[in-house]
C-alpha cells in the first residue's frame, strides 16, 4: 500500500469536505436573512451565482474523471487516437451553442429545471417520463466519472477498487447534502485549480521518461504501435460525425449544464458565463492528450509495466493511471490522483445535484405529492442524491471503460432530450401528441439500428454500411438519424394532432393534452443584470 499518497487523497478528501461545509453553513445563513423558497435556494442558490463563481463550476462539472481519463483512452487506443479524440472541441461549441441559445430564454423564464417547459405545455405524464430518461443519463454519469478515479487510486495507491470507489462516492454524496448547490459550486472552485495545476505537473515527467519516444515521431509514425494522430477513412467517416455531434449537443440535454445558467445572478451571467468556459475546457484537454500520445510512444516493454502492452491487455481504460504510475516519479503520480479525485467529484456532485432536481421538482412536487411542504421536499433531496449515488457506484463494476459510459449517457441526452428540448423552446407548434411520436420514433430506430454497447445486433441496415466476416458493420450515423427523425417526428405529428382538432375532425373531448387550449404563458423577463442576491 502506498502510504504517502494515501495520506494525501485523505487531506484532499478532508479539504473538499471542509469546503463543502463551509459553503452550506454559509447557504443556510444567507437562507434565514431573505427567508426565500428553501428548495429554490439548494438547488439553484436562490440564483445569485456570481460570474466567477458560475464559470469554475461549469467547466468544472464537465471536465470530470470521464473527461480526462476518456480523452487519455481515445488518444491511446490505435483503432481512434487523436482525430477521435473530441472532447474538449465538442465541450467547448456545447458551451457556446448553449450560450447562443438556451443559456437567455431559460434564465429568463426562471425554470427550476430544464424539465419546467415541458412540465408547463406537455403536463405532468410526458415531462414525468421524460424526467425518468434524464435519471438514467444522471446515474449513467455518476458511473463513468466514479470508474476514472476507482481505476486510477487503485493502481497507483494499492487501494482496493471498491473502497476507491464507495470512498469518494461517500464524500462526494456528504458535502451534496450538506449545501446543495452552495457547496458544489465553491467545491468545484478548488477542484478546477487543482486539476489544472496538478495536469499540466504532470505533463513533462511523463513526456522527458527515458522510455517514451519523442511524440512528434510516433505521432505519423509506427513504432510501438499505431501513429497517435489517428485517422478517419471512408468507412467510418459518418461515425465520426456521429459521435462529434453527440459529444457536442448532447451536454445540451443535460440537466447538469442548464443547473449552472438557471442558478446564475442574471440572464446575461449566464450566457457569459458559457462563453468563458468554453476556451477553459479545451485547454484542460490538453495534458490527457499528452498523456495518451506519451503512453503510445512509451516502449512498455523496458518499463516495470512490462510486455504485452495496457492495449494488448485490455486495460486501455487505465491507461492515464497506468502511464501516471510507471512514467513519472511516485509523489508526481500522487499528484496526478489528486487531479482525478477532483475531477471526479466534480462531475460527481453535479450529477447527483441533477438528478436530485428533476426528481424533486418535476416527479416528487407535480406528479406525486402535489402539496408536499418544503421541509418535506428537502428530506426527498436527501433521499434522491443518496439512491442515485447508491445507484450510480454500484454500476461502475460492470465495465471498466469510461468511454462506454460516456458514449451511453450523452445517446440518452442527444437522441431524445436535446430535440425534445429545441422543438418546445423554439417551435410554437410542438405538443404533447408530437412529444410522444417522437420518442417513440427514436426508440423504434435505436432498436432496429442495433447497439453495440447493450449487445443489441442491427435489423435494420442502413446503404453502404459493409459486411465484414459475415457480420453486418453499422457505419451510418445511427445517433444523428435518430435525433432528425425524432425531431421531424415531433413537429409532423404536432402538426397533425393540431390540425385534427382545431378542424373538429377529431372531437375535443378527446384531446387529452389540449393542445388547442394551451396558451404560451407570459414571462417577465429578468433585465436584473447585476442581482446580488
Amino acid at each position: 500500500m502506498n502510504v504517502p499518497g494515501l495520506a494525501a487523497m485523505v487531506a484532499f478528501y478532508l479539504l473538499v469536505l471542509g469546503i463543502g461545509i463551509w459553503a452550506s453553513v454559509r447557504a443556510k445563513r444567507a437562507r434565514e436573512r431573505t427567508q426565500e423558497n428553501r428548495t429554490e435556494y439548494t438547488l439553484l442558490g436562490n440564483r445569485g451565482i456570481s460570474l466567477a463563481v458560475g464559470v469554475f463550476t461549469m467547466t468544472a462539472t464537465f471536465v470530470g474523471g470521464g473527461f480526462i481519463t476518456g480523452l487519455t483512452e481515445a488518444v491511446y487506443t490505435p483503432t481512434m487516437g487523436l482525430t477521435w479524440a473530441v472532447m474538449p472541441v465538442t465541450g467547448a461549441l456545447s458551451f457556446i451553442v448553449g450560450g447562443l441559445f438556451f443559456a437567455k430564454k431559460m434564465r429568463e423564464r426562471k425554470y427550476v429545471t430544464m424539465m419546467d417547459p415541458f412540465q408547463h405545455k406537455y403536463g405532468k405524464t410526458i415531462s414525468g417520463i421524460l424526467s425518468v430518461a434524464l435519471l438514467i443519463s444522471d446515474i449513467i454519469w455518476v458511473t463513468g466519472t466514479l470508474i476514472g478515479l476507482g481505476s486510477t487510486m487503485s493502481i497507483i495507491l494499492d487501494v482496493p477498487y471498491s473502497v476507491c470507489i464507495w470512498l469518494s462516492a461517500a464524500v462526494a454524496i456528504i458535502y451534496t447534502l450538506l449545501g446543495g448547490l452552495y457547496s458544489v459550486a465553491y467545491t468545484d472552485i478548488i477542484q478546477l485549480i487543482l486539476i489544472f495545476c496538478s495536469l499540466w505537473l504532470c505533463v513533462p515527467f511523463v513526456l522527458m521518461s527515458p522510455y517514451t519516444e519523442e511524440i512528434t515521431k510516433t505521432a505519423h509514425t509506427f513504432i510501438y504501435q499505431a501513429p497517435w494522430s489517428g485517422s478517419i477513412n471512408k468507412q467510418n467517416v459518418w461515425i465520426w460525425i456521429d459521435n462529434f455531434l453527440l459529444l457536442c449537443l448532447g451536454n445540451l440535454g443535460y440537466q447538469d449544464f442548464h443547473q449552472r445558467t438557471l442558478s446564475s445572478s442574471s440572464s446575461s451571467t449566464a450566457r457569459i458565463t458559457c462563453f468563458i468556459a468554453a476556451p477553459m475546457i479545451f485547454v484542460l484537454g490538453i495534458p490527457p492528450v499528452l498523456i495518451g500520445a506519451a503512453a503510445v510512444s512509451t516502449n512498455w516493454t523496458m518499463t516495470d509495466y512490462g510486455s504485452p502492452s495496457p492495449y494488448e491487455r485490455g486495460e486501455a481504460g487505465l491507461v492515464l493511471p497506468i502511464a501516471l504510475q510507471y512514467l513519472t516519479p511516485s509523489f508526481i503520480s500522487i499528484v496526478g490522483i489528486g487531479a482525478i479525485a477532483a475531477a471526479v467529484m466534480s462531475s460527481t456532485d453535479s450529477a447527483l445535484l441533477s438528478a436530485a432536481s428533476i426528481f424533486t421538482s418535476n416527479i416528487y412536487k407535480n406528479i406525486l405529492r402535489t402539496k408536499a411542504p418544503e421541509t418535506e421536499l428537502q428530506w426527498i433531496i436527501r433521499i434522491t442524491v443518496v439512491l442515485v449515488g447508491l445507484v450510480g457506484t454500484s454500476l461502475s463494476f460492470l465495465s471498466n471503460s469510461v468511454l462506454l459510459f460516456w458514449i451511453l449517457g450523452s445517446s440518452i441526452t442527444y437522441t431524445i432530450m436535446f430535440p425534445q428540448l429545441v422543438c418546445i423552446l423554439f417551435c410554437e407548434v410542438s405538443n404533447g401528441y408530437g412529444c410522444i411520436m417522437g420518442v417513440v420514433t427514436v426508440l423504434l430506430l435505436k432498436v432496429l439500428s442495433g447497439e453495440p454497447a447493450l449487445g443489441l445486433s442491427p435489423l435494420f441496415y442502413y446503404p453502404g454500411c459493409p459486411i465484414v466476416n459475415g457480420t453486418y458493420v453499422q457505419c451510418a450515423p445511427v445517433q444523428t438519424i435518430c435525433m432528425f427523425c425524432g425531431c421531424i417526428a415531433t413537429l409532423m405529428f404536432s402538426c397533425i394532432a393540431h390540425t385534427l382538432f382545431s378542424k373538429k375532425v377529431i372531437p375535443g373531448e378527446w384531446d387529452v393534452f389540449s393542445v388547442t387550449k394551451y396558451k404560451a404563458p407570459h414571462y417577465k423577463i429578468d433585465t436584473n443584470l447585476n442581482n446580488e442576491k
